[in-house]
């Protein structure tokens, strides 16, 4: 297992540094691209622009841009702004309890409330309780985000704020240290809201899985020894048909704390990886941008690490050497 571990770290090593390169070629060296010109602001004279290329060394030879780059951005950790000149790692920082305070909760409600699903169905299979099931579940699977969020904002903060919600606040984000209720009370809805999307698909996958492992050999084993049905579908079943669940788990968590989560983050004013990455994109602050490309690199790659390490305590026939 050190063996295996040392790999994937190793890995995951290569492929951050593989990110980097092509973020930097994308966002530095596209043809048309001059950050210089972009921090200028309209109409700059050549004198300017030529000071700037001096300041973040852009007047350098292209591996020199990029160490440069990457040793203020990960070594020194002063890298700036493009658009006011602000330092960008603190800001970067300050957006990420934010957007794992909404993935973390709404993963937890999306996990259970999956299971409980495709553990409902599966066992249920064949009686009116499956398919009206998976009907709910295709309805939240098709509602998008925005809208469901904007309903949800409609009802609790204009409609029946005054009179049903009135213990709610209003949007936006409190650190948990400030105040653990209203950090609470902020994010009850966003999890909510995230997680309806997810619960309909990861109970249909659990379904579909403990379906097809029903008539495998050490589920008729393990039925054949005289354990209880329930016994047989928790300890048997349910845990081979996880592994598919826990790669589905891995791919959107990773890509959720990375910044997918920001449809909900606008929707509900939280300042978090998403929203971040919005208003840099519309700024065009190449700086600020490569910083959150590199953080949703890392947790993605940790993320999938996570999920090898699962997978082998799921299954032993997977376990490395």
């Amino acid at each position: 297992m050190i063996r295996f571990l040392v790999r994937r770290l190793i890995g995951t090593a290569a492929v951050l540094f593989a990110v980097s390169v092509l973020v930097f070629l994308i966002f530095f060296k596209t043809p048309g691209v001059d950050p210089a010109r972009q921090m200028a602001g309209r109409n700059p004279n050549p004198e300017t622009i030529a000071q700037i290329r001096k300041d973040f060394g852009l007047d350098k030879s292209l591996p020199e841009q990029y160490v440069t780059l990457m040793n203020r951005l990960v070594i020194k950790r002063d890298l700036i702004s493009y658009s006011d000149r602000g330092r960008v790692l603190p800001r970067v920082v300050d957006a990420i309890p934010v957007t794992l305070s909404l993935v973390v909760g709404a993963a937890i409600i999306w996990v259970v409330f999956g299971i409980a699903m495709g553990l409902a169905a599966a066992t249920s299979r064949g009686t009116p309780l499956d398919p009206v099931l998976m009907i709910l579940g295709m309805i939240g699977i098709s509602m998008p985000v925005f809208w469901l969020g904007n309903v949800v904002n409609l009802v609790t903060q204009e409609r029946l704020h005054d009179s049903v919600f009135s213990w709610l606040p209003g949007l936006g984000y409190t650190p948990f240290l400030d105040s653990p209720s209203t950090w609470f009370l902020h994010l009850l809805f966003p999890w909510i809201t995230l997680a309806i999307s997810y619960i309909g698909l990861y109970g249909r996958v659990l379904r579909a899985n403990l379906i097809e492992v029903e008539n495998e050999d050490f589920v008729r084993t393990a039925r054949a020894k005289g354990l209880t049905e329930r016994r047989v579908l928790i300890r048997h079943s349910l845990r081979t048909s996880m592994i598919s669940f826990v790669s589905l788990f891995g791919l959107d968590f990773g890509a959720l704390a990375g910044g997918a989560a920001l449809l909900a983050e606008q929707v509900f004013g939280l300042p978090g990886i998403g929203k971040l990455t919005y208003v840099s994109l519309t700024r065009f602050d190449l700086p600020v941008v490569m910083a959150i490309v590199l953080y949703g690199a890392f947790f993605v790659v940790f993320a999938n690490l996570i999920v090898d390490l699962v997978y082998a305590r799921l299954d032993p026939r997977i376990r490395p050497a």
